[in-house]
């Protein structure tokens, strides 16, 4: 099978790197991307968009032969990846969302994040109160991660995220939960906040107890899980 990585936001593709051996050992064949602006710190971002994001995924998934296609997307990523799916619904097999949701049609990708020199720096998780997003990165990780982080363009965070094929829905989805549980997912569910969700015909919830950045923090648990999705 052909999987497609897709980073969330102030990721490289190399943030997989940890998780792709045992994807390509288990005999797929593997693409990490790197989507428009974020190569480095040094990258030019202005007037990259959400659009670009997403096209970038749409030209990898053309890109395959026609073999079964599973597409992967961390947090942002999954947002990212899922109007990637509605733009060809018939070429992906299945997607898997680690720490995050598909956005509705006409939602902001992530809003409210201060933006300077039209890019949006990583954030201090503790400082926000989101520290279950970092509980197992180790002090010198940490830094590590912070230090390597790279901005995201602005235009991608305030885009718009549009949707238009409800072929979309008939897609197979797996949502990894992290920091939170899939028992919290279920009920966010429930409860509405979700509504893109609510519409997807086949849905497996899986825990994955720890932060919101396993394919750092524990990729071989999240390499198992995407294994078990392929399979």
């Amino acid at each position: 099978m052909d999987i497609i990585l897709v980073p969330g936001l102030w990721l490289h593709g190399r943030s997989w790197d940890a998780v792709v051996p045992a994807l390509e050992g288990a005999g797929h064949r593997v693409r990490a991307l790197t989507l428009p602006g974020m190569d480095g710190r040094d990258d030019d971002r202005a007037g990259i968009t959400l659009a670009d994001h997403v096209g970038a995924v749409v030209t990898a998934i053309d890109a395959v032969d026609g073999r079964p296609l599973l597409l992967v997307g961390h947090s942002a990523g999954s947002a990212i990846g899922h109007a990637a799916v509605d733009a060809r619904p018939d070429r992906v097999a299945r997607a898997v969302y680690v720490g995050g949701f598909p956005s509705a049609d006409g939602e902001p990708l992530l809003a409210g994040l201060p933006a300077q020199d039209g890019e949006v720096a990583m954030p201090d998780w503790a400082e926000l109160g989101e520290e279950a997003n970092v509980v197992d990165f180790d002090e010198a990780s940490l830094a590590r991660f912070y230090a390597e982080a790279v901005p995201a363009p602005e235009g991608v965070l305030t885009g718009t995220v549009r949707l238009s094929d409800e072929r979309r829905w008939g897609v197979p989805v797996t949502l990894v939960c992290p920091e939170y549980t899939a028992a919290e997912l279920r009920d966010w569910v429930a409860q509405g906040e979700l509504p893109e969700v609510t519409r997807i015909e086949e849905v497996e919830y899986v825990d994955l107890p720890g932060g919101h950045w396993p394919q750092l923090t524990q990729p071989e648990r999240l390499a198992r899980v995407i294994l078990d999705a392929a399979g």
